[in-house]
């Protein structure tokens, strides 16, 4: 993989590990903005502060997920993506937020198939390197068996 992709993916990794554990932390301390305000009507009389823990608990092991098993942790955190953004649209309001939640889901989704190319890749340079080693090795053996039938003549 050239040095621009993996700077390329490198970057996607960072983003899209640390921007999910960094909103899944406010979920407890509500820095960033008040979460309860996005939830979906449809969720009734639930109490709101513990639900937005859980989700916060949720963002985080996905993001952490994301930097451990980027292939993997891309595809989580595009699902969830979707799920936020059909949860704003449910609100009737935050649409805005709604579409962004989907780009960036698209993007976490073209993270996961980056992360597929790059882990073909490696698999095929250490196809590659493993197939020259083992041809070296034979290359080296009939040398060693050239000489040896040479030299006991």
């Amino acid at each position: 993989m050239t040095k621009q992709l993996d700077t390329t993916w490198k970057m996607l990794r960072l983003t899209y590990g640390l921007v999910p554990i960094v909103a899944g932390a406010d979920k407890f301390t509500n820095l960033l903005v008040d979460w309860k305000q996005y939830a979906s009507p449809l969720l009734g009389n639930l109490p709101l502060s513990p639900l937005m823990m859980v989700v916060g608990v949720i963002e985080i092991v996905a993001g952490i997920l994301v930097l451990a098993r980027p292939r993997l942790g891309a595809y989580v955190v595009a699902a969830w993506l979707a799920a936020i953004a059909g949860n704003l649209i449910t609100t009737g309001h935050y649409f805005d937020v709604a579409v962004r939640d989907l780009v960036m889901a698209i993007g976490a989704f073209g993270f996961a198939k980056l992360s597929e190319a790059r882990a073909e890749a490696a698999t095929d340079t250490r196809y590659r390197a493993a197939k020259i080693a083992v041809s070296s090795a034979s290359s080296a053996a009939r040398v060693l068996a050239s000489n040896s039938i040479s030299s006991a003549g």
